[in-house]
């Protein structure tokens, strides 16, 4: 199984495109749908991750880019530096999938890097920077 996350990028005229049902239908791709910003009639926005062969993953990618969509790959992954978080939670209100939580028992903030998306919003809100991009 091949699997990818990609960031899309809808323009005025291709927000309202059922392109993810095309994607599983047309494709064979199983999608999971990270963040999502859509607005009617605006520039949008949506991170997915894409799994299926190789080849209908690279046909779909063609579709999408067809369709005048643009598609990005997430380029870095984020990292915690756990010798420099202080658990102070800051990452954790700024999280939109919730890949930085709270264990309420100890008050430790987790990291699940398979949640996050790569949106780095907890690197700009962290005060001491333990959360970095990796490229």
């Amino acid at each position: 199984m091949y699997t990818q996350k990609i960031v899309l990028r809808f323009s005025k005229k291709t927000w309202d495109k059922p392109i993810v049902y095309r994607l599983a239908k047309e494709y064979d791709l199983v999608f999971n749908i990270l963040k999502a910003s859509i607005f009617p009639k605006q520039e949008s926005v949506m991170i997915l991750e894409l799994s299926g062969t190789e080849e209908n993953y690279h046909r779909g990618i063609e579709y999408l880019m067809n369709k005048g969509i643009t598609v990005e790959p997430i380029e870095h992954d984020i990292e915690r530096d756990d010798t420099t978080c202080i658990h102070c939670g800051a990452c954790t209100a700024v999280c939109p999938t919730e890949a930085l939580s709270i264990k309420r028992e100890t008050m430790e903030v987790l990291f699940s890097t398979e949640m996050c998306v790569g949106c780095e919003l907890c690197i700009k809100a962290c005060p001491v920077r333990a959360m970095k991009a990796s490229f």
